[in-house]
């Protein structure tokens, strides 16, 4: 029997029983594909990451990121945990304030900036690649069965659209926090109007937030995945920002920074902080960011 250690962290958030719970198998060395995917359903957390030697000598480590379902090709939460717990182990050195590794995931390297104070890690953000847009899903009627509301409660004036930073996902703007605190997500519905499309998560978000220091209040729904409800999803916080500089529910500029709420419905709050840069008025750059909390440690024996 081999035993497999892993450590868990609650990921955009400051405190316990927040956020996004990862899983993080430090040394993924000698397990399958089949058995990570295994392991990742047993935890059955939102995901669950393996770290490997890098397949470049430019890179950091190689991350291979599990939901209960499927494996990613990029993900945000597992990206920024993986490389909190990295630093807490001392698998990587810190340089000063700022230390940049590189993360090989499906979809490319993905750099990461670490921010210390004396020593210890407290922010994390990750690059994403640039958002793709498309494409716009117009069966209003159709989305507002899959969440259980009535038509009237989508904002028809911003479009429901397909965005991707890596990851794609469907957009479906709501008008306050009213109707996001109503749904009820129909996963039959849900699989008829995606069928075909590749897109396996859907992303609810109202300008109308819980919080003061809130931008946007968000939900995201991915029942594909294995994944019912996440409480925080960077993956998907990316093609947010990037919706909400491209379609102006935020102010534009150089730098646009959003904060989103996310998990609140779940009793676990999280915030992901977003940054998009413009540049000639095209997006230039995606990050998203956030804090982890060290929750502590475990071990699998697997024949």
């Amino acid at each position: 029997m081999a035993k497999l250690h892993y450590k868990i962290v609650d990921v955009f958030t400051d405190r316990a029983f927040g956020g996004n719970p990862l899983a993080v198998f430090t040394d993924g060395r000698g397990i399958s594909g089949e058995t990570m995917q295994a392991i990742a359903k047993e935890l059955n957390l939102s995901e669950t990451t393996f770290v490997l030697p890098p397949e470049s000598s430019e890179n950091t480590y190689r991350v291979r990121i599990f939901t209960p379902g499927v494996e990613m090709p990029m993900a945000g939460h597992p990206t920024v945990g993986t490389s909190f717990v990295l630093a807490r182990e001392k698998m990587i050195e810190l340089t000063g304030d700022e230390t940049v590794i590189r993360l090989e995931e499906i979809v490319g390297p993905i750099p990461v900036t670490l921010r210390s104070k004396n020593g210890v890690v407290n922010f994390a953000e990750m690059r994403q690649p640039l958002p793709t847009f498309g494409p716009r899903i117009t069966d209003r009627e159709a989305i507002a069965r899959t969440l259980s509301l009535e038509p009237s409660a989508l904002d028809e004036r911003y479009p429901t659209e397909v965005v991707s930073c890596g990851v794609p996902f469907l957009f479906v703007p709501l008008k306050d926090l009213a109707a996001i605190r109503q749904i009820q997500f129909r996963r039959e519905v849900w699989e008829k109007l995606m069928a075909g499309t590749g897109v396996n998560g859907m992303f609810v978000f109202t300008q109308e937030t819980e919080t003061t220091k809130g931008t946007v209040h968000s939900r995201m729904f991915a029942p594909g995945m294995g994944v019912q409800e996440d409480p925080a999803t960077g993956g998907a916080s990316g093609p947010l920002g990037s919706y909400l500089v491209r379609y102006g529910l935020v102010e534009s500029g150089p730098e646009v920074k959003i904060l989103s709420e996310q998990g609140f419905e779940m009793g676990r709050p999280s915030f992901i902080h977003i940054r998009i840069q413009q540049q000639n008025s095209e997006i230039s750059g995606v990050y998203v960011g956030g804090e982890a909390f060290y929750m502590g440690e475990g071990t699998l024996e697997v024949a």
